[in-house]
């Protein structure tokens, strides 16, 4: 039975377009009424998709009150909004807690991106 699931694997490694896993997400985990959630959508939001950190890991939006998206576990319960939780194949990676302003933000998310995958400055997968 391994021998085939490795069999299975491999023949599937081969296909173009198949990586064996989830690509890395950023969620941000928000709620209403929340003043820094809103400042980094002014702020962020509208650059987010554009940046090779957005590409890399694109974001996903969920409700404090509603948890980790499906099939997706955090480490730990998010308290406080926002929070960005890094998560690849559906683990999490690492965490930003709250929001430092638009400067800081990118710094710590490019920290942490380079931490805890294969990203580079470059946007490409090293």
């Amino acid at each position: 039975m391994r021998v085939q699931r490795f069999l299975i694997a491999a023949a599937l490694a081969g296909l173009p377009g198949f990586d064996g896993g989830r690509a890395a997400e950023l969620v941000m985990v928000e709620q209403p009424g929340c003043s820094y959630c809103e400042a980094w959508h002014d702020q962020v939001a509208p650059e987010y998709p554009k940046t090779a950190e957005g590409r890399f890991a694109p974001l996903v939006r969920v409700q404090l009150r509603e948890g980790a998206p499906e099939g997706v576990t955090f480490d730990r319960p998010a308290v406080f909004t926002p929070t960005f939780i890094l998560v690849e194949d559906g683990e999490e990676l690492a965490r930003i807690e709250g929001y430092p302003g638009e400067d800081f933000f990118w710094g710590l998310l490019g920290r942490m991106l380079e931490d805890h995958t294969d990203f580079n400055e470059g946007g490409d997968r090293q």
